[in-house]
């Protein structure tokens, strides 16, 4: 199992960070006001101590349920001033959820939705017509009642046309069709059958040059590199040979900053679909050859997208390690937003992985910051959490809201 040792730059630079506070605010709202920032959004973190970066941006997210409850009232108070400003007077909130109705953990997340929108007088539904079979489903403290809900051209809740849809469904399969008029938050455009993942990092690179730029630091240190292996490339051998290349020069390249940093250890490659994977398929590779050497077995393995879906293009990312662990458990925050800002943060941990391993697993638990707080190593942690955690989730944040108005723009241009 790699192990990793480095600086701690983080700590180091953390009197920085707070001397730019203001500088760095002003940015944010600079930013926040040009764009179309999204209704609710969270990003996976990876510290390593050297340096901190969101290393995946999620535009439906499904983890509510694991929102510390400590932070619900204000989450919520911060969700209901976007829908105040973006939707005035829709009072009638229908979510649209994923059809994972045997999954209790996901069940307990529109729980929670359906709470955090419920406040103010809001009248809250949940239901899409795939799951019209179902009057409740079961959640992990309680019961989800469904809403029978049509799309024929209108969309019907219990025979009545609701004010707004709450998309909580990635739409892996292609947009929601017969819903008329109705207006849908988030919108459709960030779904999976359209949005990657490069291109989200492409975005957000010009977020984190300005960031490093206000804080005189490194690029690097707030941010991955990557490419991207387009068009099945991997089933291809003369492709292939020369992705293993790239991988090579790709793995020289972080060799050189590690050196740089005087960090120990192996630089380390993810190979991702590019169209998001609900953790499928994720390969963790050190060289070249072994893409070369990769059986039938593990191609089908990265290739099964969500729903069965077939995986096209793979982002390759700079693996970065983590150096937050508490009780035996390797660490990654997970941030949740609203409008941009960071709203809570809770930890995905696992004692059977090592620092540099994808921890959105079966065998991954979920830590709440009280949680931590009453663990060894936990105060650490969350000392970083109003700091470096929030500065890379929101710059991954600006980073969706750029997205979006790219491809809302791309729709508009095909009407």
């Amino acid at each position: 199992m790699t192990e990793y040792s480095g600086p701690n730059l983080l700590a180091e630079l953390s009197e920085k960070l707070e001397s730019k506070r203001e500088e760095l605010s002003d940015f944010f709202s600079s930013e926040r006001e040009k764009l179309p920032m999204p209704l609710y959004a969270s990003v996976d973190i990876r510290d390593a101590g050297w340096k901190v970066a969101a290393v995946d941006a999620n535009a439906y997210p499904a983890g509510f349920n694991n929102v510390s409850s400590s932070d619900l009232s204000n989450f919520s108070e911060q969700l209901l001033i976007w829908l105040k400003k973006e939707h005035p007077n829709k009072k009638w909130l229908h979510i649209w959820p994923e059809s994972h109705t045997r999954n209790k953990g996901y069940v307990e997340n529109l729980i929670t939705l359906q709470q955090l929108f419920s406040q103010d007088g809001n009248k809250v539904t949940v239901g899409s017509p795939e799951l019209n079979e179902l009057d409740e489903v079961e959640g992990l403290t309680g019961v989800l009642r469904l809403s029978k809900t049509t799309a024929d051209g209108e969309l019907l809740v219990s025979g009545d046309t609701p004010d707004l849809v709450i998309l909580n469904n990635d739409l892996s399969n292609g947009p929601l069709e017969g819903i008329g008029g109705v207006p849908v938050a988030p919108p459709q455009a960030m779904g999976w059958y359209q949005r990657k993942k490069s291109n989200h990092f492409r975005h957000v690179q010009p977020f984190i040059d300005k960031a490093a730029e206000i804080l005189e630091i490194d690029p690097w240190l707030l941010g991955t590199h990557w490419f991207v292996s387009e068009d099945k490339c991997l089933e291809e051998e003369v492709c292939r040979i020369k992705l293993a290349a790239h991988v090579d020069s790709f793995l020289g390249f972080l060799k050189t900053k590690y050196e740089e940093y005087g960090i120990e250890g192996e630089p380390v490659l993810f190979v991702k679909n590019d169209s998001g994977t609900y953790g499928l398929g994720i390969l963790e590779i050190r060289n070249g050859e072994q893409l070369l050497n990769l059986s039938n077995r593990k191609v089908n393995k990265l290739t099964y997208g969500k729903g069965g879906t077939e995986a096209i293009d793979f982002l390759i990312q700079e693996g970065v390690p983590t150096d937050l662990k508490v009780d035996g458990h390797v660490i990654e925050p997970c941030v949740y937003g609203a409008g941009g800002h960071s709203s809570s943060t809770f930890y995905r941990a696992n004692p059977k992985k090592g620092v540099i391993a994808n921890l959105n697993t079966p065998s991954t638990k979920f830590l709440q910051p009280e949680d931590l707080s009453q663990m060894e190593g936990g105060d650490l942690i969350l000392g970083r959490v109003d700091n470096w955690h929030a500065l890379v989730a929101e710059l991954a944040m600006l980073a969706m809201g750029s997205e979006l108005a790219e491809l809302t723009l791309l729709a508009t241009s095909h009407d």
